[in-house]
């Protein structure tokens, strides 16, 4: 492991690439955002690289260790940008990613467009091979005929193979010795088990992660191989890591080996943000939210601790409709998307009314106000129109803001709606507002909470923006800023853990469990976790391991995910499973029996240079309130002259009435009329209602 000292983290969103500069001995950190390049985003990175490191006034050789989340293995999932990918299966079973489950998202649409299968169906080929769902073998695996399809998938150009055997969750023999063969054969080949990606029950789930995996892996190869020889040349002497889904680090070679796990690597970086601040502020339960330029995420964080699930869906032909997406089965930190972003262009619909999102302006050209050739109003846009934002202290004053720009993108969007330009502005702030209070209700009653028990705790550089009227619309008193929102996950990144999850199909009922297999079930999972864990160079001394299992009762088509005791008893494993399953469905069936189907584990651990403290310049000296300017408020229906803080100068345990505009370099921060806002010691804003 390096002995620099520096940690530097990189977040490509789809606007801009955050980077931070952490000094973990004394907390200090400086931040950068760099517009993102989307035909090459490490070139972003880089240029963003050379800035902050001179901004902190630091050398390349000070660097110990790079932390890096990215969206660009879902927008290739978005965009349908992966590799030319092929699937070998099971015969009879080649049509599974097309059948999937057999259900429609939109039960009465007659024109539905289900998500296209990443393989196209001349690239599926068959294997004669058949195992029974206990793994015992039925048909034997004909090596050679499989090897003959692979050779015409190769000889058509395909780059990367998906094996998807049936029922090998339960025994991974025939897929192991496929796998050993074709990567012995053609050995330019990616290739992708599901043994390996997804040992799980249900056969369009697995396949359709280990094609998603498959389809993502030699962009992930590339991508990675590059950035880390490009950091090389920058001087920089630190290890990759790279943020997954789970909410824990990984190192190159894993990420390498399964991308899929990085699909949900931003916003899960997001919501780590949200549970660290949280903790911070000494609150238990906070609603992370994150917006950005380009998407709204909220994620609900329990006793310091984002929930976590084990699954979700990529690229949905309907953003917000369940069921549209490729259902992917990866561990990820349970995120809701709820909006629009920054970026997100306000036009009028087929109904004459407000549409705002999800097209976004992106990095380029961006909101009309960047100057960059946008000539459509966006959030951002109106955001400047209502006095929110400051158009001569943008990015900190380094991004010069085209205000006529603006007023000319709603004069053209209020001439279509029929109502002045002001109006067309608060409209484009409210719609955005209420579609995420809308979706963070619903989100909030699925898991049996409400939303007054928790505090709203915002990041991105549109979160602290819109944080205060989505509050008041969910019924929510208190709202947090923390120090750094606009580059918050940026923040997280650096202060996550090393974070491996395995699983592991046991489909035993529990009455008839031995607790004895599952104990060797465990070990073997976790020896597997430590060796990963180990490479990271994390702290495996102080490794907190957990012990879950999926369960249900016997005859129930899914099942819910379940801490285990200590130590494993049919009586305390039965007590832990009712107690988690009456928190989500209020009752449990008399007289019903309970199984097993499969054995998670969860293995974390500290990595050096993480955690700590976070100190942001501050320069108390100066004068703390900059003026006032006035800002429209919804609950007021008018413009009220708003003072002006500077972040930077206000001192711990100072109080400010509402309402009130809070500046920093990434963000600003809106308070609204009646709230007490107060700078706490780590230096976030806790606003709440009078």
């Amino acid at each position: 492991m390096s002995t620099a000292p520096l940690s530097l983290g990189i977040d490509i969103g789809g606007t801009f690439t955050d980077l931070v500069i952490h000094d973990p001995r004394d907390g200090r950190a400086v931040i950068w955002k760099e517009s993102t390049t989307p035909d090459d985003p490490a070139r972003g990175a880089l240029l963003g690289t050379r800035r902050v490191l001179a901004k902190a006034g630091a050398k390349p050789e000070q660097v110990g260790r790079v932390v890096h989340a990215t969206t660009l293995f879902t927008n290739a999932l978005i965009e349908r940008k992966g590799a030319k990918t092929g699937l070998l299966t099971t015969a009879g079973f080649r049509d599974v990613l097309e059948i999937g489950r057999e259900r429609k998202y939109e039960l009465y649409d007659l024109f539905i467009e289900m998500p296209k299968p990443l393989v196209a169906r001349p690239w599926r080929r068959e294997a004669k091979e058949r195992l029974a769902q206990d793994g015992t073998v039925e048909i034997p695996l004909d090596v050679d005929a499989a090897l003959a399809e692979v050779a015409d998938l190769v000889k058509q150009g395909v780059e990367s193979l998906a094996i998807c055997f049936l029922h090998a969750y339960a025994n991974p023999a025939h897929e192991r010795a496929i796998g050993a063969a074709v990567a012995e054969r053609f050995q330019n080949l990616s290739i992708s088990l599901s043994s390996d990606i997804a040992p799980e029950i249900r056969e369009y789930l697995r396949a359709s992660t280990t094609v998603t995996n498959a389809y993502v892996r030699p962009l992930a190869e590339v991508y990675l191989e590059r950035l880390e020889q490009a950091l090389r040349s920058e001087g920089i002497p630190g290890g990759l890591f790279l943020m997954l889904s789970n909410g824990g680090l990984t190192h190159v070679s894993e990420a390498k080996r399964a991308p899929v796990q990085l699909l949900e690597s931003g916003p899960a970086a997001g919501a780590l943000a949200g549970a660290w601040f949280g903790r911070n502020a000494g609150l238990e339960r906070v609603l992370a939210f994150d917006m950005g330029g380009t998407t709204a995420k909220l994620a609900l964080v329990d006793d310091g601790e984002p929930l976590v699930a084990y699954g979700f869906e990529a690229a949905r032909e309907k953003r917000f409709l369940r069921g549209s997406g490729l259902p992917i089965q990866i561990a990820t930190v349970e995120l809701i998307e709820i909006g629009a972003g920054g970026g997100s262009i306000a036009r009028k619909s087929d109904l004459g009314t407000l549409n705002v999102g999800p097209e976004s302006s992106g990095a380029q050209p961006g909101p009309a106000c960047y100057g960059r050739g946008g000539t459509e109003a966006t959030v951002t846009d109106a955001d400047l129109t209502l006095g929110y934002l400051n158009a001569d202290f943008f990015l900190g004053g380094a991004m010069k803001i085209d205000r006529a720009a603006t007023d000319g993108a709603f004069k053209r969007l209020s001439g279509t709606l029929g109502v002045e330009a002001g109006r067309a502005a608060f409209g484009v702030h409210d719609v955005v507002n209420e579609n995420m209070a809308g979706a963070a209700r619903v989100a909030i009653a699925e898991r049996g909470r409400i939303p007054a028990e928790y505090a709203l705790l915002a990041t991105g550089g549109a979160g602290p923006v819109h944080a205060w009227h989505v509050a008041r619309k969910l019924g929510v008193s208190r709202v947090v800023c923390p120090p750094g929102a606009g580059a918050g996950s940026t923040i997280g990144m650096l202060m996550a853990p090393a974070r491996v999850d395995r699983v592991a199909s046991f489909n035993v009922a529990l009455a008839s469990a031995d607790f004895a297999a599952v104990k060797r079930t465990f070990d073997g999972l976790e020896k597997e976790s430590l060796d990963v864990l180990r490479l990271t160079g994390a702290d495996i001394e102080r490794r907190a391991v957990r012990h879950l299992a999926d369960m249900r009762y016997i005859g129930q088509g899914s099942e819910i995910t379940v801490a285990l005791p200590e130590p494993l008893t049919e009586a305390g494993v039965k007590v832990a499973f009712e107690a988690a399953y009456k928190a989500l469905f209020a009752r449990t069936p008399p007289g019903a029996a309970i199984q097993f189907v499969a054995l998670r584990l969860s293995a974390s651990a500290p990595m050096p240079g993480s955690g700590g403290a976070l100190e942001l310049p501050r320069h108390p000296s100066a004068e703390a309130l900059k003026g006032t300017r006035p800002v429209f408020f919804p609950d007021e229906g008018k413009t009220l002259p708003t003072q002006v803080w500077d972040r930077y100068a206000l001192q711990p345990g100072v109080t400010v009435d509402g309402p009130a505009v809070f500046e920093e370099d990434e963000s600003t921060f809106i308070v609204g009329p009646g709230a007490k806002a107060r700078l706490l010691a780590d230096g976030s804003i806790l606003a709440e209602v009078g």
